[in-house]
Parts: C-alpha cells; structure tokens; sequence
C-alpha cells in the first residue's frame, strides 16, 4: 500500500516541512510544503500573502497529495470564523481535495479533548491575540486569560525556547481558576516537548498549533491520527 502523502500551505518562505510532522507520524505519512513568504506576524503581512493561498493548494495537488492543510493559525483567524471557512472552502473547490485549516485545528483539537474554557500562551503581538480571543469567542470557547510574547519575526518564534513556553502556560493558566486546558497559539512555535511538560505538570489537556495542525490533516485525510507519548490529543 502507498505511503499516504499529505499536502501544507506553511508561512516561512522556504516551504519546509515542520518538524512536528516527521516527529508524531514517522515514516507512516510523507508531507509535501509550500511557503507562503510571510513577511511578519501581523495584520499587514497576512494581508500580503492570503491571496497566494489557493494557487499553493493548487501545487500541492499537482504534486499528488490527497489531502491539504493550511498551516498558519492566525493566517487563517486573522478575519474571523467566515473567512476561515471561505478559505477552507476555496482550497476544496480549486483542488477537489479535502482541505483544511489551522484555524479549524486548534478548535476541533479543544472540542476533541473537551475544553471549553481555556488559558491561552501565544506568540503574537497584541493586534493578533485580540483577533484570536474573537476567533475562539465565535466558536463558542472562551478564552479565560490570553498573553502573547510579542513576537512578530517569522524566523523568531521557531527559537523560543521549551523552557519560555512552559513559563508562560503556567503563568496564563494561574491568572484566572477554571480553566479546562490550555491552548498554546502559534504555527511557528516549536512545542512537543513543551505540551508533554505542561499536561504532566497542570494535570489538563494542552493543544497547540503545529502538533494540532498535524492531527486535524491527518484526520481530515481519514488516516489514524494517534502518536504514542506526544500529549493527550494523540493518546
């Protein structure tokens, strides 16, 4: 039987593969990439590349995927729940293949784990983080303490290191009781080692981006989306 082959729209110019990918599905699945070029994390540089989107998926078909996500959380939150689905949508129609987002990752992630109320770490400036509270709000989960770390610089948020990130779920989780999980917002971020040590340190589910971006792809092609010892989304 062939591997199955699996297609991303990432941010980064280069169009590499994320590490999480090879890291939770091993030799199992093969991933294909195209980059987007992203010039910065914010409003202005989503607004430079979200037209390009479709005409990645396009390659990506091209190149003999069966399925296609576009792995870029506030690329595809940035203008709320009905852009992410026209996106979604879009993609589909241009490829005849299902499509998926990020964006519909990290909620479908929180709804599979059922977290509802949620403490959220990001790596975003403040523009961001506001329109990432909406994007959860509309989809009926409610965000009860959101802190960025202010980052900006594509290349920046892949070299935060395990240990900041770990600092700043705990830190977000105790500003306010209740909260279900925590939810760690950011394609760039590098974090499987992060949401092991937070899970096993906060006792709650953590979903974060990359790792959640991989299992709603992998879902989202009918393939088994499990991975031993990667976190509660995976068990």
């Amino acid at each position: 039987m062939p591997t199955p082959h699996l297609g991303l729209i990432v941010p980064p110019a280069a169009g590499a593969v994320p590490v999480d990918g090879p890291l939770l599905y091993g030799e199992r699945i093969r991933f294909s990439a195209r980059g987007l070029a992203l010039g910065e994390i914010s409003t202005r540089g989503y607004l430079d590349v979200i037209d390009t989107v479709v005409e990645k998926a396009v390659a990506l078909k091209n190149e003999g995927v069966s399925a296609i996500s576009l792995m870029g959380t506030s690329l595809s939150f940035f203008r709320g729940t009905a852009f992410n689905r026209q996106l979604e949508v879009e993609m589909a129609q241009a490829t005849g293949l299902p499509c998926t987002t990020m964006s519909n990752a990290i909620v479908g992630g929180l709804g599979h784990l059922k977290v509802r109320r949620v403490a959220v770490a990001t790596a975003y400036i403040d523009e961001v983080n506001v329109h990432l509270r909406k994007y959860l709000e509309q989809n009926d989960i409610e965000p009860l303490a959101l802190e960025g770390l202010s980052i900006s610089n594509v290349q920046a948020v892949g070299e935060v290191p395990t240990q900041v990130l770990v600092d700043l779920c705990v830190k977000v989780f105790d500003a306010q009781p209740g909260a279900q999980g925590v939810l760690i917002s950011c394609g760039g971020l590098v974090t499987l080692d992060a949401v092991r040590e937070v899970e096993a340190r906060l006792q709650v589910p953590v979903v974060s981006s990359s790792p959640a971006g991989f299992w709603d792809l992998v879902c989202t092609a009918g393939l088994d989306a499990r991975s031993p010892h990667q976190g509660r989304l995976f068990a």
